[in-house]
């Protein structure tokens, strides 16, 4: 039984086993406690879960379709909770006809996908490390066709301003104030009961890959050795990418191996890994960690990026309003059976609410030729 949860442990970052789920056996999208859980993080009922995991599968797997029939006029997509649609902006009228005919909804907006990403691009260059710490980040947005910058509340400043001033070189730029607590990471000192472990430092395992698994580039370096959830010698990170992006993988030592599960902590049943489909601003998502467990909520925002202070920005981060705590950076986020990315880093906690930013999982595959490891 030990072997079968170091199996288990090893797939989801867990050091508290609950009933382990076998790799072959397939379960329904939604359960009881997982109805439950996303009733509690999204103010759902039981059948508002069922339609919109539903409906969120379809508009995500409609992605691809939708961009096809958008053509050069593209202007990025999300999706309406409101409305269960996938929503495409696009550049003309005659692509909106496009995409309406493929099967999703479709909007005006003043730019393409292809010049805010050069526009995102720009704001990046523009802003170099000098970040002022009341600056927690910017991405861009497609529904109004500007890169909008994150400021603290109350933090305004003429360093701000002088800030939004550079970045503004770039083209639109509008300012958005949030929540005045800065960005971290979720890496945390060790404490027992709870693996991964290198050095002192305690965090938690993304998703198995074949060969190891894939998880927060700032929990360690290239080389550094890893200790599973019993305290033995577990792998070692063979590639490590912090700040700039913030992605790892860890190659297992025999005596442990993989399988496609994200741990439930009890709270929900274990899920199964089936793919990684991409989901879309607005739909819904779940978190795993060795620390908080299973939270939900809802991606925000796409190719934002993350200032953490001391010049460590973090390019390409997806935004949810999903909790999380020291000891959480590298945990799972996924979509109903979907893998979406490694937790990163955020502010506030699960006891008082707050947002996170994960490292999107497809970007961790095609960096290190990985192969997610599925059912």
């Amino acid at each position: 039984m030990k072997v079968l949860l170091a199996a288990v442990l090893v797939a989801s970052a867990v050091a508290v086993p609950s009933q382990a789920v076998a790799a072959t056996t397939d379960q329904p999208l939604t359960v009881p406690r997982q109805e439950a859980a996303m009733q509690q993080g999204l103010g759902l009922t039981k059948q508002q879960v069922q339609e919109r995991l539903k409906a969120e599968s379809a508009a995500s797997k409609l992605v691809p379709v939708a961009q096809r029939a958008a053509g050069t006029s593209f202007g990025g997509v999300w999706y309406d909770a409101a409305t269960q649609k996938l929503v495409v902006g696009v550049t003309s009228s005659a692509a909106a006809d496009a995409v309406r005919a493929a099967g999703a909804e479709a909007t005006v907006v003043p730019a393409t996908a292809k010049q805010l990403d050069q526009r995102k691009a720009a704001v990046d260059k523009l802003a170099g490390k000098a970040v002022p710490a009341a600056v927690s980040g910017w991405a861009a947005d497609p529904r109004t066709g500007s890169v909008v910058v994150n400021v603290q509340a109350g933090k305004r400043s003429q360093a701000v301003d002088a800030f939004v001033a550079k970045v503004s070189k770039a083209g639109a730029v509008t300012v958005k104030e949030v929540v005045a607590q800065a960005p971290r990471t979720f890496a945390a000192g060790t404490v027992g009961g709870d693996p991964y472990y290198t050095g002192n430092v305690r965090c938690s395992i993304g998703f198995s890959v074949h060969g190891g698994y894939v998880t927060a580039g700032h929990c360690s370096g290239a080389g550094a050795r890893t200790r599973g959830w019993d305290g033995s010698a577990q792998g070692v990170f063979r590639g490590s990418s912090f700040p700039g992006n913030d992605y790892a993988w860890v190659q297992i030592d025999s005596g442990w191996w993989t399988v496609p599960v994200v741990l439930g902590w009890g709270q929900v049943s274990d899920r199964l890994v089936r793919g990684s489909w991409e989901a879309p601003v607005g739909t819904s998502v779940c978190r795993s960690g060795s620390t908080t467990h299973w939270h939900c909520g809802t991606i925000l925002a796409k190719n934002e990026t993350v200032n953490y202070g001391n010049g460590q920005l973090f390019y390409g981060a997806t935004k949810t309003n999903v909790c999380a705590e020291g000891g959480d950076s590298g945990g799972s986020f996924i979509t109903g059976d979907q893998a979406q990315g490694v937790t990163s880093g955020g502010w506030g906690n699960c006891r008082t609410g707050g947002e996170t930013w994960f490292q999107p999982v497809n970007e961790i595959l095609g960096a290190y030729g990985l192969t997610l490891h599925t059912a």
